[in-house]
């Protein structure tokens, strides 16, 4: 049977991405997602589209604030069995 170091053969040879590449993709998609958000706004034209728009933005809060990793019982701080 073999032992989780030896699985995990300390990392050698993993790849990891470019910080560079990964900066670059973040503006391009915050300018991107900052000019569709704006262009939606702009599109509002009643009440009730507000209230979907609302709606939908609480919803996306929620399920962030769900699957995030500092809620409690997330990750290796919640035993099972207890």
């Amino acid at each position: 049977q073999y032992e989780r170091s030896d699985l995990l053969a300390g990392g050698e040879g993993i790849r990891r991405g470019s910080e560079k590449g990964a900066a670059l993709y973040t503006v391009i998609a915050l300018v991107i997602g900052i000019v569709l958000g704006v262009a939606a706004i702009a599109a509002i034209e009643n009440w009730a589209q507000w209230l979907v728009l609302g709606v939908i933005v609480v919803f996306t809060a929620a399920l962030m604030f769900a699957i995030g990793p500092d809620r409690g019982g997330a990750g290796s701080r919640f035993k099972i069995g207890r």
